[in-house]
């Protein structure tokens, strides 16, 4: 691997669906309110997609991402598809994304970390750049959460929503900008706190698993959130101690989007304050790997990202997964 190279955001794009899911929309077929679900959660709405599958989101990111930087399918390298929601076993949703746009030129594989999956993606995607062997690589948030989420368990049908958002990763020899380093970790013996356990090898599709609603999220949303809590904010305020990095150095904590609770205790742990953390899980509920990306296309998009930038990622999710990574924004 080449340090003669960084990987730098170059281009971004998104994609979220038209149909909006308020509040109100749960407390007519659960036992909730809108008071309840904002107080715990922080989220007001969320979108969901009505007809079509997770590459039709991440197909709508990438297009978005052409669209805007005049890029054209055939330059694309690799792209990786970040998601837990994939449109099939195989292929992979990113040889779908691929046939969609035309990126003819190009090879790619999804990536599963659930809620850690774009900041996992992203240290891949970086480390291809790195290597000097691909010029353009795609990295990809992408899924439709509401084709695993049971309508009627009021402790996690609140939480999600269907988004996409990608990032084009090119080479700098700028070593004042792009993804500087990355602190990344699993712990299996989470599997039971977060997870869906129809549908693979380890439970196959069966009458029994369908009556037995094994092909939605399980969550015991007490136990994630203690050790999410304590997982998030550790490697955010670690990965600062590790290259000196004091709170004024930090433009903004980019969080995963799945409790405002969570976002706010990492934020203390690193000693910023509130006008430093990206958010819009009001918007767009818990959108799983989409999360980070989102808020990042949303921020620069408003001009409130400029290049030179020190932004602190951090996440966790089912596996478990999680980590931070320290990326200087590279775009004028």
């Amino acid at each position: 691997m080449s340090k003669n190279l960084n990987a730098v955001i170059t281009g971004v794009g998104m994609y979220v669906p038209e149909t909006v899911l308020d509040n109100k929309y749960f407390e007519s077929i659960i036992e909730t309110n809108d008071e309840w679900i904002v107080s715990r959660t922080g989220i007001k709405e969320r979108r969901k997609l009505e007809n079509g599958a997770t590459s039709d989101l991440a197909t709508g990111a990438i297009k978005d991402l052409f669209a805007s930087t005049g890029v054209k399918p055939e330059e694309i390298d690799c792209i990786i598809v970040c998601t837990v929601t994939p449109d099939m076993l195989f292929p992979a949703t990113a040889c779908l994304v691929q046939n969609n746009v035309g990126a003819v030129n190009a090879w790619g594989f999804d990536l599963s970390a659930a809620c850690s999956g774009f900041l996992f993606g992203f240290q891949v995607g970086a480390s291809l750049i790195e290597s000097g062997t691909y010029k353009k690589v795609v990295v990809i948030g992408a899924d439709k959460m509401s084709s695993i989420v049971d309508y009627t368990d009021r402790n996690t049908c609140i939480l999600f929503g269907d988004a996409a958002a990608a990032v084009l990763l090119e080479p700098t020899e700028d070593k004042s900008i792009g993804l500087k380093d990355s602190i990344l970790r699993v712990d299996g013996s989470g599997r039971e706190a977060l997870n869906m356990r129809g549908g693979g090898s380890y439970m196959p599709p069966s009458h029994e698993t369908v009556d037995n609603k094994l092909h939605y999220i399980y969550q015991d949303g007490k136990a994630v959130f203690k050790v999410a809590v304590v997982g998030m904010a550790d490697t955010s305020y670690e990965i600062m101690k590790k290259n000196n990095l004091a709170p004024e150095d930090v433009k903004y904590l980019v969080p995963h989007q799945a409790n405002l609770r969570i976002i706010d205790a990492t934020a203390n742990r690193m000693g910023i304050g509130r006008e430093k953390v990206m958010i819009n899980i009001d918007k767009y509920g818990n959108t799983t790997a989409a999360t980070i990306p989102l808020c990042l296309v949303e921020y620069y998009r408003a001009g409130k990202i400029k290049k030179g930038d020190n932004l602190v990622l951090a996440a966790f999710g089912a596996g478990f997964t999680w980590g931070a990574s320290w990326y200087t924004w590279g775009i004028d």
